[in-house]
């Protein structure tokens, strides 16, 4: 699965997830919710880019 980083540094790891946010490991970005948002400084999916 890939990666994808944030503008300010995270980067969203599908095989962990985001489980603060109530994300599953081993969900792929393009199924994250729509109103998902990165964990550190809430940018929306949009502004994230494939690493």
């Amino acid at each position: 699965m890939e990666k994808y980083e944030c503008p300010c540094g995270y980067v969203y790891d599908p095989m962990i997830g985001d489980p603060d946010n109530g994300v599953e490991p081993e969900t792929p970005f393009d199924q994250l919710p729509d109103n998902w948002v990165c964990p550190l400084c809430g940018a929306e999916k949009e502004f994230f880019e494939k690493v």
